[in-house]
């Protein structure tokens, strides 16, 4: 991944004011009560049942936002029992990976970021140098009622080459290298049994190389590397590189996608 490829800039969508259109009503409920025309007892007792309706709409409408809330962040919902887990792994340029898992069903979030090393904080520039001990990695947060852990690692090492050691294609350096940083136990026991199936099967041919870790740290990278795919498709390494790999996966892992 060459900076040369760099855009900056993204787009940031208008907010709903909820605040504003309920003073709005509000002011609107006074001056009505305050008209000498339609101050009656028919004409408040409407006036009442309709700012009844009103508030009570607003209100189950923040409700049902936060309850959708806790599958967004990744968090336990006590009523539908349903609890994300996490996933960081790196296979190369972090633009190709985002763009792969981002359309996996059963994905929540897809977050490029730099980590497997000891520097806190880097940037792309100093991740770029191959000094941090970072590698280009995504961090996951996944729904496990809807693809396993196991099943995630069976992309991840369909996309990249696991047998080049610091190197993906024309991307050169350790910020490249195949690894999987585990979050838990399990899925380290997942990790290790993954690779040596691979590594018995010779499908490749040459040893697996992946860096298996426990997780440290995961630092997000800079705003200009999320979405970046979906922000620049004509970028000349989004066509060249990710859109062929991408495709690439989409024929083989059909039964993945999202509907």
């Amino acid at each position: 991944m060459s900076t040369a490829y760099i855009a900056a800039g993204v787009d940031k969508k208008p907010m709903i004011n909820y605040v504003t259109t309920e003073r709005d009503y509000t002011r609107g409920a006074v001056y009505c009560l305050m008209h000498p025309i339609i101050f009656s007892t028919i004409t408040m007792y409407r006036l009442c049942l309709a700012t009844m309706f009103f508030f009570l709409l607003v209100s189950t409408s923040g409700a049902a936002d936060r309850q959708t809330l806790p599958q967004e962040l990744g968090m336990s919902d006590n009523k539908t029992n349903i609890k994300s887990e996490l996933a960081t792994l790196g296979a190369g340029c972090f633009w190709c990976v985002e763009a792969v898992f981002q359309h996996v069903r059963g994905i929540i979030s897809v977050v490029p970021g730099y980590a497997g090393g000891t520097v806190p904080n880097p940037t792309y520039e100093q991740v770029c140098t191959g000094t941090t001990g970072h590698a280009e990695v995504v961090q996951i947060t996944f729904d496990p009622h809807v693809i396993s852990f196991a099943e995630l690692l069976d992309i991840f090492w369909n996309i990249h080459d696991p047998t080049t050691p610091d190197r993906q294609g024309n991307d050169v350096g350790p910020q490249y290298r195949s690894i999987i940083l585990y979050h838990t136990p399990d899925q380290k026991q997942i990790a290790e049994k993954k690779k040596l199936e691979l590594q018995n099967s010779g499908i490749w041919g040459k040893p697996i190389v992946t860096e298996i870790k426990p997780y440290g740290a995961f630092y997000k990278a800079e705003p200009y590397h999320q979405n970046y795919f979906k922000n620049n498709t004509n970028q000349p390494y989004c066509v060249f590189v990710i859109r062929p790999k991408l495709e690439t996966f989409k024929k083989k892992f059909k039964q993945k996608l999202h509907q």
